[in-house]
């Protein structure tokens, strides 16, 4: 997490004249390489910072450019510090109070009540309902190896329930939904993987450093695919569980039954992640057809109840 350490330069930026790209390194404890790659992402954010070689070189913010109190808008302070609100629950440390303060820092006097109440009408929460407490040390190790370019060492179970260990160069955490995913150059399969954190154990961070790779986006986004790998089934479901149900259906997929039942046209893909949605809704829930999907469930609810049987 960087956002801190950009804040901070920018900042430095306006201070000074000119700096020097080592000195900004041993400031900041991070590698020469880390503070060109900030000085790229400042430079697209909008700010222009040139580089000058040479005896006293370094970076400076162009003359022509000047940062005051105004450039930021009601609605860009107020999404702003929604944003660093929302990670808050989830990525702990002095970094996140800082850039709090930092940010805070450019909010007029005579707009500041303004500002915290549009910031405070949307509340984004992305800590688990419930979950291991493990996740939030696992985010801290993962996020600090970003930082110092460090391996990492760890233990993953994968889907089929095989736990193997791994060496990984870490590149990226990604959060998709409510889960933490990172991506990493696994040396045991020779090639870019997607992490789930949920998955991993005995996280550690290696003395050893790598020299980055060129790595590609992580695809996580499935929704083109979808309408090629799903089918709709009619379920028939008590009205109970219409809630669960409506997050993966459309009102157009939903007709009522009498009084307390509804049918639904229900997106389904035949694998044990939707058949296990189907039977976590219990005796809620029937599948009509097709006649395939009702036998696979009839044969895996018998054989939940033998288990049960003395």
């Amino acid at each position: 997490m960087k956002i801190d350490r950009l804040v901070s330069m920018i900042m430095l930026l306006l201070e000074k004249e000119r700096i020097g790209a080592q000195e900004l390194a041993n400031l900041f404890e991070v590698s020469a390489r880390t503070i060109y790659r900030d000085i790229d992402a400042i430079n697209l954010a909008g700010i222009p910072v040139r580089s000058i070689s040479g005896v006293n070189g370094g970076f400076e913010i162009m003359k022509q450019y000047k940062l005051d109190k105004g450039v930021f808008s009601t609605a860009d302070l107020s999404a702003i510090l929604m944003g660093l609100s929302s990670l808050s629950g989830m990525i702990r440390g002095d970094e996140l109070v800082n850039a709090f303060a930092k940010v805070r820092s450019f909010i007029p006097a005579d707009r500041a009540k303004d500002i915290e109440c549009k910031a405070n009408q949307i509340s984004i929460d992305l800590s688990p309902w419930m979950g291991s407490r493990n996740v939030q040390l696992t985010l801290e190790t993962i996020k600090t190896a970003l930082q110092e370019q460090k391996l990492l060492s760890f233990e993953y179970l994968d889907r089929h329930g095989n736990k193997t260990a791994r060496t990984a160069e870490p590149y990226q955490l990604v959060l998709k939904g409510n889960q933490w995913y990172w991506q990493g150059y696994c040396y045991t399969r020779n090639d870019f993987r997607l992490f789930k954190l949920s998955r991993m154990s005995n996280p550690n961070m290696l003395g050893a450093s790598f020299a980055p790779r060129e790595h590609p986006k992580p695809q996580l986004d499935i929704s083109d695919m979808l309408p090629t790998l799903q089918t709709k089934i009619k379920l028939r479901i008590h009205q109970s569980i219409l809630e669960r149900v409506l997050d993966c259906c459309n009102d157009e997929d939903i007709s009522p039954d009498g009084d307390e039942h509804n049918f639904v046209n229900y997106p389904f893909i035949e694998n044990d992640y939707y058949y296990g949605i189907l039977l976590s809704f219990g005796s809620k829930c029937e599948c009509l057809e097709p006649a395939r999907v009702r036998a696979e469930m009839r044969r895996r609810a018998t054989a939940i109840a033998a288990l049960y049987e003395d």
